[in-house]
């Protein structure tokens, strides 16, 4: 009885807590609308009107337009936020100009945080690849502190488009191709930016971009058109926008792109009944740079139609087109927009600021002390460094040529072993380049003393001098050498013919990849080809370090070189960290996090694809009126989720607690795991589920979980996931959130294809 009776006390105080927080939720929920009201009351229609003005300050631009007479709209009170401006000086001089405005009211400041502010970490695309959530989540922390440190207190980030097309520049910002990693990397990524108290002074809100399908253009070609059913969009291309919003971010961001042919910018089904009422989103809409005005180019009509299109489809800020600031007056004189219109977009952003305690201190970012002291320490610094090295995916390692002995001389030969500028990698405005070694300071540094490294150019980055200057944009040059290619091959040749192995670090400058850098051709480019195969034939053993922002077509180097090691760009640290890994001191145990196909004719090429009325199966290749091709099998070159290590790991036979799942039960299921090889080493094992029969067609795998381990050698241990009803639901034709009885498989394994199953069925 005495047992109960406490149970029963502990249920009450249960409840009484968790309804006195309520409580003081909806108590401060109150008191921002308190607030808020009482503001709107006194601003007029211009003031409104000047909050949804979001202008650039200069300093980086994605755009061509920039923001002109910065200063003059801010005393009037027509700019609500500034992006591109950075530091406590530059911020206050700004925030202290719109605090003698009339009402003054503070603006907000955001910049493109993408994946760390002056500590730069390795790019999205290669942080998804350490299947790390915690770490991941760390990065975002570290972004949001020195961000905030330097007076930011909005980040345009994280950009969660899934993306199937390698051709697409942009792939390098996401997580790649798949909605359920995805999701959780966009959850964890807003939970570091925002943490628990957007009031704090070290933390900032968080934009999720772009709303929607952006990573879905057709031809792989950047601010192109989208096109795509609502069962694709809603059970792929939804999944990790709703995710972040899930997950409590305070901002969106609209894509270029249409969408059933309206752009995003002003499409309503999208931003109003999607958005706020399917999902429930609290939080303003801000469109992309220019992203208003560009709906003229569209064909909907000029900038006083668009702007008031956009404003109704529920877009609530206008980044640098000015569309707002000069047009929706005169749309609500004359009916285009309605006043209640204005002021719910006026007060979504009011609200933020207000979350964020700017009404309350609106210089709090301002701190130069913090500045000096918080933004690139030696703590963030030796984390960026080790989480570069758990991004590094070994794509082939034979003979073990990995990991390299301290002993002896290593020529290493490529444009990319000596340009610093690179290595941070696409979206790092803010790195600091004095910080940043270049690869050949990095290995000299982490080699020792009884390694001797020598060095060559060996080739251009690209043979095409205009294509060049276009891959190395926003300062990350790399001087071209004007010599004969004969003669720079033969040079390096000439070294590597000396040393006992070369490390050839080749593939991509980090403009080749990003924003505004789609490329057809997604091979390592021909003059830096033409040097691999020359320092193939010293007979000597080669390692291509290949750094990429995207999946590369790299059938002949599989085939052909020894061992690859793919760094991404790695961030501040990249240098070190790659150091690391090919001296062994770190054991690489990335795995990738989208397709690579054979070549560009595969594309799109991704894991979870649904079967056709005809599918290849184990028929051998080519086969008649099957779905295949005449020049190439169906085969990726790296399945999703693959990636090696200097170790290897042996998968026990999968076993399941009950081959029978009714809802609200689960089923569990485990595998033993191995590593039956020499190094220490860390394991992704994955978890795929497919649903056999149903009303819609489903995807051959679909990924439902995954746990990172740490074994030694040796070492043993049993990894176990559960199954429950909920995880097997999806849209269906009518668009509604079901599971469905029937039959399943579900997959364990080291990567998408090479995997073991069981098989369960769903009983309702």
């Amino acid at each position: 009885m005495k047992k109960i009776n406490f149970l029963i006390v502990i249920a009450a105080f249960t409840f009484n807590a968790g309804f006195a927080q309520q409580k003081t939720v909806n108590s401060e929920q109150q008191k921002m609308n308190t607030f808020i009201n009482k503001l709107l009351s006194k601003m007029t229609v211009d003031e409104k009107i000047g909050q949804l003005n979001l202008v650039t300050g200069g300093e980086a631009t994605t755009g061509s337009a920039v923001s002109t007479g910065v200063e003059a709209k801010i005393a009037k009170g027509d700019v609500g936020g500034i992006f591109s401006l950075t530091t406590p000086q530059k911020i206050r001089k700004a925030q202290e100009i719109a605090m003698r405005s009339r009402l003054k009211i503070p603006m907000i400041f955001g910049q493109d945080v993408i994946h760390g502010y002056k500590t730069t970490f390795p790019i999205p695309l290669a942080l998804a690849a350490s299947w790390d959530l915690p770490m991941i989540q760390k990065t975002a922390r570290i972004a949001a502190q020195e961000a905030t440190a330097d007076g930011l207190n909005w980040t345009f980030s994280p950009m969660v488009d899934l993306a199937r097309d390698p051709r697409w520049g942009r792939v390098a910002e996401g997580s790649g191709e798949d909605p359920f990693l995805g999701s959780e990397i966009a959850k964890v990524m807003v939970k570091g930016y925002q943490g628990n108290d957007l009031k704090a002074i070290n933390t900032m809100m968080a934009c999720v971009k772009h709303l929607a399908l952006y990573g879905a253009a057709e031809g792989g070609r950047d601010y192109n058109t989208t096109d795509m059913s609502f069962d694709r969009m809603y059970n792929e291309y939804l999944p990790p926008y709703k995710a972040a919003i899930d997950a409590g971010a305070g901002s969106v961001m609209v894509s270029f792109n249409d969408i059933n042919g309206v752009p995003a910018t002003a499409n309503k089904w999208l931003l109003t009944d999607l958005l706020r009422k399917q999902w429930g989103f609290k939080g303003f809409v801000a469109s992309d740079y220019t992203g208003v005005s560009e709906l003229i180019a569209h064909g909907l009509g000029d900038l006083k139609t668009v702007s008031g299109l956009a404003l109704k489809a529920g877009t609530d800020m206008d980044m640098v087109s000015e569309g707002f600031l000069t047009t929706l007056k005169q749309n609500l004189n004359e009916g285009k927009v309605t006043i209640a219109q204005i002021n719910s977009a006026c007060r979504l952003i009011l609200e933020a600021k207000y979350k964020l305690g700017l009404f309350d201190d609106p210089f709090k970012y301002c701190s130069e002390e913090r500045a000096a002291k918080e933004i690139l320490t030696q703590e963030n610094l030796k984390f960026a460094r080790e989480a570069a090295t758990k991004t590094f995916v070994l794509l082939k390692n034979d003979n073990q040529t990995l990991p390299l002995q301290r002993k002896g001389t290593i020529a290493l030969i490529g444009p990319l072993a000596n340009t610093a500028s690179n290595m941070p990698g696409t979206w790092s405005v803010n790195a600091d380049m004095s910080k940043v070694p270049t690869l050949l300071q990095g290995l000299t540094e982490v080699a020792g003393d009884k390694v001797k490294i020598v060095h060559a150019l060996g080739s251009n980055l690209i043979g095409d001098p205009n294509q060049q200057i276009w891959g190395t944009a926003h300062g990350r040059d790399i001087p071209r050498d004007n010599r004969p290619e004969s003669e720079i091959i033969a040079e390096a040749v000439k070294i590597a013919e000396k040393a006992d192995v070369v490390v050839a670090a080749l593939g991509e400058a980090s403009e080749m990849s990003g924003e505004s850098s789609s490329r057809t051709d997604i091979g390592i480019p021909d003059t830096q080809k033409r040097l691999l195969e020359a320092l193939l034939k010293t007979g000597k053993p080669v390692v291509l370090v290949l750094f990429a922002g995207r999946p590369m077509t790299l059938t002949w180097e599989q085939a052909n070189i020894p061992a690859i090691l793919n760094v991404w760009f790695g961030g501040v640290e990249a240098a070190k960290a790659i150091g690391d890994v090919l001296f062994g001191d770190v054991n690489p145990s990335g795995k990738i996090t989208m397709t690579f196909p054979q070549n560009v004719g595969q594309i799109p090429l991704y894991y979870a694809h649904k079967m056709t009325g005809r599918p290849l199966g184990d028929k051998p290749w080519f086969t008649r009126f099957w779905s295949n091709y005449l020049d190439v099998t169906n085969d990726p070159l790296y399945p999703f989720g693959f990636g090696l290590s200097y170790t290897t790991f042996t998968y026990d036979d999968v076993k399941i607690s009950n081959n029978t799942l009714k809802p609200g039960q689960k089923i569990t299921l485990t595998t033993t795991i191995t590593n039956s090889g020499k190094y220490a080493g860390e394991e992704v094992a994955q978890l795929y589920i497919r649903d056999l029969v149903g009303t819609s067609t489903r995807p051959v795998k679909e990924l439902k979980g995954f746990q990172k381990i740490n074994l030694q050698p040796g070492e043993t241990k049993t990894v176990t996931f559960t199954i429950t009803e909920e995880m097997l639901r999806f849209y269906n034709n009518e668009l509604k959130f079901v599971s469905e009885a029937g039959d399943f498989k579900a997959f364990v394994g080291t990567n998408s294809r090479d995997v073991k199953a069981v098989d369960f069925k769903l009983v309702k």
